[in-house]
């Protein structure tokens, strides 16, 4: 790899690993291609990056950035997930460490916080962005649905009174003519 494209390539990972809102280094030792490409689709789904560099290049890209900690994680087969969504990237990792043995969580980052594996897996159970939007949608309907239903209460209530005297009613006249 000639010196241009390694500062193109560290100048790119620094931005992209400026950019994420979590960082998470794996082990991936023995993964075949197939299993790394399904990873790898699983991530983008989530709107997520899978990344194996050198070592190397990699702690050059994340010096000056919230992640520099992480550097010591990188040793061996590393790769790096990153998303601006720190769910999401977290709780593929998980759902593929948990079926595939050969991909081992090291830790990682979320901002200036060193995350552990069991932090990550912690992360992984949140809601996502998106659950956690529709959430507080559905949080905000609710007392508007509850207050139209109170609402038309007094309503059906009064309707249902009226119609139990107006039976009532007719009960008596039909027993007193009778």
């Amino acid at each position: 790899m000639h010196r241009n494209h390694k500062r193109e390539l560290v100048s790119a990972l620094h931005n992209l690993i400026r950019e994420s809102a979590i960082v998470v280094v794996v082990h991936y030792r023995g993964m075949t291609v197939a299993e790394s490409a399904v990873l790898r689709a699983q991530l983008r789904a989530a709107d997520a990056h899978f990344k194996v560099t050198k070592n190397r290049l990699t702690r050059l890209a994340m010096a000056g950035t919230a992640y520099e900690g992480v550097s010591p994680l990188l040793v061996g087969p590393t790769a790096l997930a990153f998303s601006q969504d720190p769910v999401s990237a977290a709780r593929v990792l998980a759902k593929f460490a948990r079926e595939n043995n050969k991909l081992v969580i090291l830790g990682g980052g979320h901002g200036a916080t060193l995350l552990t594996p069991d932090g990550i897996q912690s992360l992984a159970e949140l809601p996502s962005l998106g659950e956690l939007r529709a959430q507080l949608v559905f949080m905000l309907q609710a007392p508007a649905t509850r207050i139209v239903g109170l609402l038309k209460a007094p309503a059906r209530t009064l309707a249902q009174v009226l119609k139990a005297y107006a039976d009532r009613e007719k009960s008596r006249e039909k027993s007193e003519v009778g």
